[in-house]
């Protein structure tokens, strides 16, 4: 009799089809899972590092140490030395001004001896001095122009009399127009904190308005001096060109520059195009650029 299996022993030992399916399947979803922890795994170090992290070992503000810092930091030993400058250092002291810039001078004496009550009296040449700074109480001036309009008896005409030469056509004058102008140049600030600014340092109130005409008239006001500038740099044997990121509201810009060794200009645009790179150094620079620049 004829014993031989009707199938070859790898086929009797070969898992059935569903077996297999799931078998496949069950490595999909391990395959998955182990990728899951990994992620996880460098998350929990990356949290763990950022939890150890404190003053010394990163350059954190001490006063964003986690509370459990606080004990980590190692406690310096006392030196046996007082607080402060020890002998032999040179002290850093506000500069005395001279007798000639100082505005007020007040003598200041003892008045009786503290022993025996007996009134002091004479001069203690040079004295101590200690100068104190203050800013006065700045009030704002306003001044009144009155235009009259009067009639000429003979031709009957009646003009308005014109402001002195100088006087603005708005009501403020230039010093203020150019705080305005630094406080929301120069220094960045937004109209609205400068309109908060203007009455606190100065009680001056303004409306934004206001702020945005004094901003033009700044500009009016220096585009000889501006254009004397970039005429000065388009003559320069060297410039460097270069932009930064810059911000108009809630718009992206870009600040350009060209820099010379005597002036640099500056431009506020929307783009990085080569306009803007002409719009400084001119159409025809026969200079060098040192930045990366199609003329």
């Amino acid at each position: 009799m004829d014993t031989k299996p009707p199938l070859p022993p790898e086929v009797w030992d070969r898992p059935p089809i569903e077996a297999q399916e799931y078998l496949r399947a069950r490595d999909a979803r391990v395959a998955v899972l182990e990728a899951i922890v990994q992620r996880l795994q460098a998350t929990i170090q990356q949290l763990t590092e950022r939890l150890q992290q404190h003053l010394r070992t990163s350059s954190r503000p001490p006063s964003s140490d986690p509370p459990q810092a606080t004990g980590k930091r190692p406690r310096r030993e006392p030196s046996g030395r007082r607080p402060g400058g020890q002998p032999g250092h040179v002290g850093q002291a506000r500069t005395m001004l001279p007798g000639e810039a100082v505005e007020v001078v007040m003598p200041v004496k003892p008045g009786r001896c503290p022993r025996c009550q007996h009134p002091w009296c004479g001069d203690d040449p040079p004295p101590h001095r200690h100068q104190v700074t203050e800013i006065p109480p700045v009030q704002p001036v306003v001044t009144a122009y009155q235009l009259h309009r009067l009639v000429c008896p003979v031709s009957g005409e009646a003009p308005r009399a014109a402001a002195p030469v100088g006087v603005p056509a708005g009501g403020f004058g230039p010093p203020v127009e150019a705080i305005t102008a630094l406080c929301t140049g120069a220094y960045h600030l937004s109209n609205r904190v400068t309109q908060r600014v203007m009455p606190d340092l100065f009680g001056l109130p303004m409306s934004l308005g206001t702020i945005a005409n004094l901003e033009q008239a700044t500009v009016h006001a220096v585009a000889a001096a501006v254009a004397a500038a970039r005429a000065y740099v388009q003559q320069q044997p060297v410039a460097s060109r270069d932009e930064t990121g810059w911000r108009e509201g809630a718009q992206r810009a870009w600040l350009g520059t060209a820099v010379t060794p005597g002036v640099t200009v500056f431009v506020v645009r929307r783009s990085r195009s080569d306009q803007v790179a002409q719009e400084l150094l001119g159409e025809r620079f026969w200079g060098v650029v040192t930045a990366r620049w199609r003329g």
